[in-house]
């Protein structure tokens, strides 16, 4: 097992996407899709509509890297060569050895592309092959169908939901919990992901 190193700058790419570590820095990259696209938060525990909101999510991602619990990316699509979003590992039990991949959004652009199984695969590839993470662990408000639909697309698991489980900007919410297993990626679910992100490829240069 090889534990994250959140001092290090970790780049995942591959010839869809590219994740680079966020910085405060980059907040002008995203500040569009903050000011013209609030909608892309509507689900979210701690939205980032508004340039306030923004710099808040930011600065809390960035501060949970420090305190070793979050690694936040930000999203390039290199097709349309252009920032596309962000998302990011949190919740990381070194002694669990478990972490969840979430906080994932991607601007109107860049959804329904294959963008998001290709960051998929890259992040699932680094946690089970090189940390050697044990379980991958996803959550979202349970009426948040697309995104739903989207982690089973992926390969997820449903477990469960927790009624109630959080305070959100609207009161509370009920969090639909997912994951992939280690032994699942190995037995099928890495090779699955693969021909859909090939499949989808296809279909894009058919158009």
């Amino acid at each position: 097992m090889v534990a994250l190193d959140f001092t290090k700058d970790i780049i995942l790419e591959n010839e869809v996407a590219k994740l680079f570590p966020m910085q405060m820095e980059d907040i002008d990259l995203l500040t569009p899709f903050s000011l013209q696209e609030p909608e892309l938060w509507t689900y979210s525990l701690q939205p980032a509509n508004g340039l306030e909101h923004l710099k808040k999510y930011m600065q809390k991602a960035i501060k949970d890297r420090a305190l070793q619990t979050a690694y936040p990316f930000l999203v390039f699509d290199k097709q349309k060569n252009r920032i596309a979003g962000s998302t990011r590992f949190y919740d990381y039990q070194k002694t669990h050895n478990t972490i969840q991949l979430g906080y994932t959004w991607y601007g109107k652009d860049f959804q329904g592309t294959g963008l998001n199984k290709n960051c998929k695969f890259l992040l699932l590839k680094y946690a089970f092959e090189t940390l050697e993470i044990e379980r991958v662990e996803f959550r979202a408000d349970h009426n948040n169908k697309r995104s739903i639909a989207a982690m089973k697309s992926i390969g997820c698991t449903e477990e469960g939901v927790l009624r109630n489980n959080c305070a959100s900007p609207n009161g509370r919410r009920s969090s639909i919990v997912l994951s992939i297993l280690k032994s699942e990626w190995e037995k099928g679910v890495r090779e699955q992901l693969l021909r859909k992100i090939d499949f989808e490829k296809k279909a894009v240069k058919i158009k």
